[in-house]
């Protein structure tokens, strides 16, 4: 499929994107070549082959969700530069 100059320019301004006279020849040529390499995708005899939903086999990696005790404020501010009874001390960010 031969993609055109003004097709493009098209997609670039849909993409934001500037193109020079120079380029646009180069990108008509690339483009065209991915449109007819997809095109003998569609094309390809694929009968007889189970359709797949990814490439990888995939399964539940995830562990059962227990819940724990939380481990309190002596052990969460354990090793916090500053703090104050339970909480953090942080510098002031905002003036």
């Amino acid at each position: 499929m031969k993609i055109s100059e003004q097709e493009v320019e098209n997609i670039a301004h849909l993409a934001r994107l500037e193109i020079d006279d120079q380029s646009k020849q180069s990108i008509c040529e690339q483009l065209s070549s991915i449109l007819d390499y997809m095109d003998k995708l569609a094309h390809v005899d694929v009968t007889g082959v189970k359709p797949a939903s990814g490439a990888a086999f995939m399964h539940n990696v995830l562990r059962e969700d227990v819940p724990h005790p939380a481990p309190g404020p002596d052990v969460t501010l354990a090793n916090a530069p500053q703090k104050d009874a339970d909480y953090y001390l942080v510098p002031r960010v905002v003036t």
